[in-house]
């Protein structure tokens, strides 16, 4: 029986959300399948891949094809560099502490690589709160600002209206 590594869509209309499976290749996409290895969210930035490694290369090494989106997500999470040096192994080119040392290796460096993503997103999301609190400030003051400028010579009018009132008041109590 042919098996593919395939997602099966869940989530509504818009909000897709994916459940990596084992499936006979015959069966329909949303149908009847063998083994769920994870599952894949989009909507969330970087997505979120959660995965059993173990049964993931297991069912690669047993010869199960993964469709592109699915080696993709293989490949992310390092299953198809896993294989291809247990490959390297069966071959004779390397031992396996030599093996496991390489993928350690590129599991730390894949792990930095992802939390370099997420703290930029973090930090530019931040900058973008602060740019905007910054817009918020300078528009309040130069409204705040503008009401005074409105609100100043209406002062000033009655100033001066007091100041001729004063004097009009002067001018007749001494004459």
């Amino acid at each position: 029986m042919a098996t593919k590594i395939r997602l099966q869509r869940q989530g509504k209309k818009g909000k897709p959300f994916y459940h990596v499976v084992v499936a006979d290749a015959r069966a329909p996409r949303d149908g009847k399948f063998i083994e769920r290895l994870g599952s894949y969210n989009p909507n969330t930035n970087p997505a979120t891949i959660v995965l059993d490694f173990d049964k993931a290369l297991d069912w690669m090494n047993k010869g199960a094809q993964p469709t592109e989106t699915a080696r993709a997500i293989l490949s992310y999470k390092g299953v198809l560099y896993k294989k291809h040096l247990q490959g390297g192994v069966k071959k004779g080119a390397f031992d396996e502490a030599k093996a496991e040392e390489l993928f350690a290796n590129w599991s730390e460096g894949k792990t930095a690589q992802i939390e370099g993503k997420k703290s930029g997103l973090a930090k530019t999301k931040d900058d973008a709160k602060q740019a905007a609190l910054v817009a918020e400030a300078k528009k309040k003051e130069e409204k705040a600002a503008s009401i005074a400028a409105k609100n100043a010579p209406v002062a000033e009018e009655a100033a001066e209206e007091a100041t001729e009132e004063a004097a009009e008041n002067t001018e007749e109590t001494e004459g």
